[in-house]
């Protein structure tokens, strides 16, 4: 994108659920160029914050089938009459820093659905593989007027948390295994999961997947019990995304939850509590890029960041030095 958008028009087209405005409007929130952002900023103050779809976040091991979930999921939610957006947040090229996996190709039937959207994003080397500017791309599909955002990570790991900063549910997508499985699992994924879907759970798979599926639901009885969360929650199921079997009882154990913490409070304290942690993440990443703007601190820093791999001097006070710099420069 080298041009920027007619703003107030480009608002006025994702309102109206133009499908081709809201990917250039995420292709902007993604850019780094600096006149990009100033334009991204002014587009989602003019869109406001006035709906708010059902944000989920999706995680899985590698080959558990989240691509083939995701398809079957979203085409069933869509089938009923909602509108469904797919956030899928690939792994990085190490050169280019662009998307590398191709989700989009591997939903073909809910690519062609004309109540779905799907858009990969280049995880741009962050933690946990959650693009910065996602949770601003689900703003931007909230506005569309898309009633749910699935929000697919890369991988599972401890980082993979940081999901629940922008989403209203978290699934743990897992594959039918042995209790080694079990054991490699992070227990701060446990802790987020508001819902573990044994997947596969169809043919010769389906005892292994039961099994596992009672497994986890062990596991879950041994932490100890969220406040928000009703009885019963978190919970393990079994679902066979290539059979379609399963997503029923999924979503309805979806639509309790969000049910019972609208009613209890907990939807909109979660909501106020992931706004306060984006404002200071924000506050920070904008902090650090102020900062290597400037040539002779950014030159400070690479200095400190050698002293400090080399062992002549400690993280703390190199840090310390470099910023202390950029306050005299400054003011």
């Amino acid at each position: 994108m080298s041009r920027l958008p007619d703003i107030p028009d480009l608002a006025q087209r994702i309102r109206s659920g133009d499908r081709r405005a809201l990917a250039r409007a995420i292709t902007l929130v993604e850019s780094g160029r600096p006149d990009h952002r100033a334009a991204a900023l002014d587009l989602l103050d003019a869109l406001g914050t006035e709906k708010q779809a059902l944000r989920i976040g999706l995680s899985g091991t590698p080959g558990v089938g989240k691509s083939t979930f995701i398809e079957s999921f979203g085409l069933k939610l869509a089938q009923a009459g909602l509108r469904v957006a797919v956030l899928a947040v690939d792994p990085s090229s190490v050169r280019s820093g662009g998307s590398i996996l191709g989700d989009k190709t591997r939903m073909d039937r809910l690519t062609r659905h004309p109540g779905a959207f799907i858009r990969p994003s280049p995880s741009q080397s962050l933690l946990g593989g959650v693009a910065r500017r996602s949770r601003e791309a689900v703003a931007l599909c909230e506005a569309a007027g898309f009633d749910v955002v699935l929000v697919e990570t890369v991988g599972v790991g401890q980082s993979e948390t940081i999901v629940a900063q922008m989403t209203d549910l978290f699934v743990l997508l897992l594959a039918p295994a042995g209790g080694d499985e079990l054991q490699g699992v992070k227990r701060g994924i446990m802790e987020s999961a508001d819902l573990i879907l044994v997947n596969k759970a169809d043919g010769d798979l389906l005892p292994a997947a039961r099994r596992t599926c009672s497994d986890y639901a062990g596991a879950l009885r041994l932490l100890r019990k969220r406040p928000q969360d009703p009885d019963g929650f978190p919970q393990a199921m079994t679902v066979s995304a290539l059979e379609e079997d399963g997503l029923d009882g999924a979503w309805e154990a979806m639509q309790t939850l969000v049910a019972w913490r609208r009613d209890a409070g907990v939807w909109d304290e979660t909501r106020a509590g992931q706004a306060r942690y984006w404002f200071d993440e924000e506050v920070q990443a904008q902090l650090l890029e102020e900062i290597r703007r400037d040539p002779e601190i950014a030159r400070a820093m690479t200095q400190a960041r050698e002293a400090v791999a080399s062992g002549r001097q400690r993280p703390a006070p190199a840090a310390a030095a470099v910023l202390q710099g950029f306050r005299d420069r400054h003011g």
